[in-house]
């Protein structure tokens, strides 16, 4: 058996072959078999018969290949299984010139889902595709179909990629490779986490808050001698990336870094690669923390869309390279090693979360410019998304215009209710793919909330959220409006145990994936515009990034309080809590005992009282109701004929109080006229109303029947968990004085010279 047999003693020879070159450009037709090959495993037609693959495989074998090739399969199948171990192994080594194992590859089952990326990313040394072959129709095409054409287009897998795959400098790598160290696990898993906090100050951030465990893993763990487990430490404070970084110091995929300065061009300035911001913003992202970034405007929107965009394609490229990678020696293997576990429980890597369709619709286009130079790239159902994601913009009225933030707001399609999965190969981007084969998913907390369902329901899924790696959370302050228990939701069934494997290789699945440990490697990234209690409570509590966090902190210098332009004295009013559950309580004893006897004097007529929290104006409803106070209502939920009458009745004082809800007012921005008196029941989430609201209180607005100029005023009730909302509106410095002074009732007065 160990005697080397020749290529004459095994194959028997065909017919006399002539000798006779075929003419320049031309070559006899050839057929490949796979001696593997299964019913289920398909072969991609070429058009192309001169391309530099086929022509470098016809000079380098000869022409009666064929005829030899199944000779051998038929005598394998008779004698020769008999007389030795392996006789493939030993036919191949005949040949001058050595076959890639891959090209006899084994053809995976259709059912099986590349998420563990062995479906859609099965490698295969075919040739490469060309891009004419690649379908530019936008039609619903059948998942066979795409599958097939995402496994072709897989087969090439560059050899430069397999160099980097495993660069333990990447900080990808270094993120998701390793296993967690027993003593870091118990600092995460204990309910007093400790920390080490350090802030450092960046040009355009500003006030960067760094928390990391404080965790010691020095000491040696007691292993045995074929342990070879490497564990993972928590991230160090990244550095600001310089302007003149490349794409290959950032660790960024040569397939979309060529794209990267195009798709952002209408930002950037120069032949730099990011915006000051930018930069920064990717310093923090590509370190692998979890970020939460405040201050997000509509002048800034763009550039950290692009950022995060970009961030999650490099991630998903990082991952399904190493997945192919990983295929193209297990086709060696009898087994699979623990260092070929690559993949998660399921394929979904990153959830993005956007407040409205058009948000989404911006999303996916960054995406798409990223991954693919203009007008290049095969974009499947891509008519059918532009068809649903653009459309029933709202008409803005010119003769009483919005304000410029509601346009900008609600511009395009503001629908809530989606969501979509992304497969992504390497030349082709598949929207509307089904969730368990798709590697990005784009949604609103209601359209997945309709998917997770509520316990007790039969037609509930949430396995798609077990192995999510980047959670992406943009314009997080509109969800606040929109409805936050969603979003709580959504955070309370991730990365639970999923109830079907989903087509999942569970020898590929990485080991922290199988403890059930994904929530301490998945990186969150959450932007807003206002600093919300609720937001800090969710990246405290449901952040459990081992590498650390990152906060943007940046005090507010003078708050809104100074775009008030009407002469009015605002009085604010304290209340004493000793937490946030006994402050709802308090809060609305301290109006009825002590605010509400003072405005309901005949001199306090037409009181509107600005209720931010939907539960708080049902306990008041209900308690005007039940006191039979005076008043009318303004909610979300209220018909438009309710309230043309409550606005009417305000204004001509035949109502003492309006109730007027937060939610309903970020809807519809209406100018409620005749306010005389306002009282915020609590500072408002958004800053920017308080002085919208207290500039309605001008004389332009007012019932001259009824009341006096002279008696004016604003009163805000709030406690020292209201310290980030009463710092929006008076500036950082002046709140906490407020909150820590001896004094409860402060007073400053605006419009005065």
């Amino acid at each position: 058996m160990g005697k080397k047999l020749k290529y004459k003693d095994v194959v028997k020879r065909g017919p006399p072959v002539s000798n006779k070159k075929p003419k320049k450009g031309q070559f006899n037709k050839r057929k490949t078999y796979s001696i593997y090959k299964t019913q289920n495993s398909f072969k991609r037609k070429s058009n192309n018969d001169d391309n530099s693959y086929t022509s470098k495989r016809h000079k380098l074998e000869k022409p009666e290949e064929p005829e030899i090739q199944q000779k051998v399969v038929e005598e394998s199948s008779e004698s020769e299984e008999e007389i030795f171990e392996d006789p493939l192994k030993q036919l191949r080594d005949t040949f001058t010139r050595s076959v890639n194992d891959s090209i006899i590859s084994e053809s995976d089952s259709d059912d099986v889902s590349e998420g563990n990326d062995t479906n859609d990313d099965n490698i295969k040394d075919t040739p490469e595709i060309s891009d004419d072959e690649v379908s530019n129709e936008d039609s619903d095409l059948d998942n066979s179909t795409d599958e097939n054409n995402e496994c072709a287009e897989d087969s090439d897998v560059e050899k430069g990629h397999e160099d980097n795959v495993d660069n333990v400098k990447d900080p990808f790598v270094n993120h998701i490779s390793y296993e967690l160290h027993p003593n870091l696990l118990e600092v995460l898993e204990s309910d007093t986490n400790s920390v080490n906090t350090t802030m450092k100050v960046w040009p355009v951030l500003g006030n960067v808050i760094f928390q990391v465990p404080k965790c010691e893993i020095n000491e040696p763990v007691i292993k045995s001698k074929l342990d070879t487990t490497v564990y993972a430490t928590p991230r160090e404070i990244p550095k600001k990336i310089s302007k003149n970084s490349s794409s290959d110091d950032l660790f960024i995929k040569k397939q979309i870094s060529k794209n990267i300065r195009s798709a952002n061009k209408s930002l950037r300035t120069g032949e730099n690669m990011f915006t000051p911001l930018q930069q920064e913003l990717f310093s923090l992202m590509n370190n692998y923390q979890d970020v939460y970034y405040p201050n997000r405007t509509f002048d800034n929107a763009e550039e950290i869309v692009y950022t995060y965009c970009l961030h999650a394609i490099n991630h998903v490229l990082k991952t399904r390279i190493k997945v192919l990678h990983h295929n193209s020696k297990i086709s060696k293997k009898d087994d699979v090693p623990d260092e070929f576990r690559d993949q998660g429980l399921v394929r979904p890597k990153v959830l993005i979360l956007a407040p409205f369709k058009s948000s989404a619709y911006k999303i996916v286009n960054t995406i798409i410019d990223i991954m693919f130079e203009e007008d290049k790239g095969n974009i499947i159902k891509k008519n059918r998304f532009v068809e649903d994601y653009t459309g029933n913009e709202l008409r803005f009225p010119k003769r009483n215009p919005k304000p410029e933030d509601y346009e900008r707001v609600f511009c395009g399609n503001t629908g809530d209710d989606f969501k979509m999965g992304i497969s992504v190969t390497k030349k082709s981007l598949k929207l509307y793919s089904d969730f368990y084969s798709s590697d990005i998913l784009v949604a609103s907390p209601l359209g997945l909330r309709t998917i997770i369902g509520a316990e007790g329901e039969v037609d509930r899924d949430f396995d798609f959220l077990t192995s999510i790696e980047l959670l992406i959370l943009d314009q997080t302050d509109i969800f606040f409006m929109q409805n936050w228990d969603h979003v709580i939701h959504l955070f309370n069934h991730m990365h639970l145990k999923p109830k079907d494997l989903h087509g999942t290789d569970v020898s590929r699945v990485r080991q922290w994936c199988l403890n059930l440990w994904a929530k301490y490697y998945r990186q969150t990234l959450i932007f807003s515009s206002v600093t919300l209690p609720e937001i800090n409570a969710i990246f405290n509590k449901k952040c459990f990034n081992y590498a650390g966090k990152a906060k943007v902190s940046n005090p507010v210098e003078l708050g809104c309080i100074n775009q008030v332009f009407v002469q009015l004295p605002h009085v604010f009013q304290r209340f004493e809590a000793s937490s946030p559950a006994e402050a709802i309580e308090a809060r609305f004893n301290f109006f009825i005992n002590k605010i509400l006897p003072q405005q309901r004097d005949s001199l306090m007529k037409q009181t509107l009282i600005y209720v931010p929290s939907y539960y708080d104006y049902v306990r008041v409803r209900n308690y005007f109701k039940k006191e039979d106070v005076s008043f009318v209502q303004i909610c979300e939920y209220s018909k438009e004929g309710k309230i043309a009458r409550a606005r009417d009745m305000f204004y001509h004082g035949d109502a003492h109080f309006l109730l007027y809800t937060e939610r309903y007012h970020f809807y519809n921005r209406i100018r409620v006229k005749g306010i005389r008196h306002l009282v915020f029941y609590q500072p408002p989430n958004i800053p920017g109303f308080y002085h919208e609201m207290s500039n309605l209180m001008q004389e332009i607005n007012m019932n001259k029947k009824i009341g006096s100029m002279a008696n004016m005023t604003v009163t805000v009730i709030y406690s020292k968990y209201d310290i980030l909302q009463v710092a929006a509106i008076v500036g950082s410095e002046r709140a906490s004085k407020m909150c820590q002074s001896d004094r409860k009732v402060h007073m400053l007065v605006t419009g005065s010279d």
